[in-house]
């Protein structure tokens, strides 16, 4: 067996997602599972995609129609993409992340990423013989910023992670801090993987992304997709953006794993990112009511929480509790059929957390919290 490969433990998102199901009537506030239907002219494309027989291998890169609405769409953004040969339809935002990373590293090299994080990076990280290097960013709003950056820079660093919208905190990267990690990294060989896959759902200012900042688009993978903004998650469309130079050679190692993307789920993204430019809107904007709701709730009951700028998660602290995140997770799933991810799935930077999605209904966010507020007096 691939010794690497041995050494990667299954996510402990899906671990307490799985474990959930063994408690009848447990609320989960788990997983980031959009709870909204993909849009109706959505699905009537995908229809129409089976009905007219597209159901054939496409191009490597994705079907150029496609790739021109994703270069269309970034334009917002300030952006500009040749969708003949800077863009790839992926296999969801995860095969982008590995595309990007499998493409730039190499044995030994070092990946600067913040921590708490999404557990997707680590272990591709590790895979391709590099080593991460987590910026402790618990003690300044669970921001990744330029000077905490500059103290992790060595001889060895290829790229820097920057996750904006993040998951699990929520927390988001203004224009200004994105700018001063821009400024750092200028005429340096270091790439920046910058994932944006939550860039619709941003509540209280607009989505920057780095890639904007001339000095370091050259070096920059943007990472994007449909699941959150459209609520497409098993559609597993994603797509990756970057100078031509990155991007062919990312094409070679898609080619090789996909060949390509799910034919009608590219024709269903094609819908969606033409006629279907607004529909994160209204999903944006309830998002925003359970943020708020959840977040004067969670500090009502006793919490010590950051207010999350974007995607739909928070990531209250347990610390003053006395448990371990797993501890407190698997005793509140135990006492209240309430489930939550224990923060140590983040990293080992995420101990002392947990997170909350509130991608549910603001019922079920309501009696889950409630739920929470007793467990705590039980404490």
């Amino acid at each position: 067996m691939n010794k690497r490969l041995k050494e990667i433990q299954i996510s402990g998102i899906r671990r307490f997602y799985n474990l959930v199901s063994q408690y009848k009537d447990a609320i989960s506030l788990t997983i980031g599972q959009p709870d909204f239907p993909t849009p109706e002219h959505v699905k009537v494309a995908a229809k129409l995609a089976l009905d007219n027989n597209k159901t054939v291998y496409t191009n490597n890169a994705g079907i150029i129609e496609l790739r021109r609405a994703i270069s269309n769409y970034y334009k917002k953004y300030g952006l500009n993409y040749n969708p003949e040969d800077e863009v790839i339809v992926t296999n969801g935002a995860s095969e982008g992340i590995y595309l990007a990373l499998n493409t730039i590293l190499e044995v030994g090299d070092e990946v600067i990423l913040p921590g708490p994080i999404y557990p997707g990076y680590e272990p591709v990280i590790k895979l391709c013989g590099a080593v991460p290097v987590f910026v402790d960013t618990t003690n300044n709003g669970f921001k990744l910023t330029a000077e905490s950056i500059k103290d992790k820079l060595s001889s060895k660093t290829k790229c820097i992670i920057i996750p904006t919208p993040s998951n699990p905190t929520g927390v988001v990267l203004s224009y200004d801090e994105l700018s001063k990690i821009a400024s750092l990294v200028s005429n340096k060989d270091i790439f920046i993987v910058s994932d944006e896959i939550y860039s619709e759902l941003v509540y209280d200012f607009e989505h920057t992304s780095i890639a904007s900042f001339k000095e370091v688009f050259d070096n920059t993978i943007v990472i994007n997709g449909l699941s959150k903004s459209h609520s497409m998650t098993g559609f597993r469309i994603g797509y990756t953006l970057a100078p031509k130079y990155i991007t062919c050679e990312m094409i070679k190692l898609h080619q090789y794993i996909n060949s390509c993307a799910s034919s009608i789920g590219q024709y269903a993204a094609l819908e969606a990112l033409t006629n279907g430019l607004d529909d994160a809107s209204p999903m944006r904007e309830e998002y925003k009511k359970r943020r708020d709701f959840v977040y004067k709730r969670l500090i009502e009951i006793g919490f010590d929480v950051i207010k999350p700028n974007g995607a739909f998660y928070i990531f209250p602290s347990i610390k003053k509790f006395g448990l371990s995140s797993l501890d407190f997770a698997t005793k509140l799933l135990e006492s209240e059929k309430v489930a939550v991810v224990p923060g140590d799935a983040f990293s080992h930077l995420g101990e002392g957390y947990i997170r909350i999605s509130y991608a549910s209904s603001m019922d079920t966010l309501e009696e889950g919290l409630n739920r929470i507020g007793i467990f705590l007096k039980k404490l």
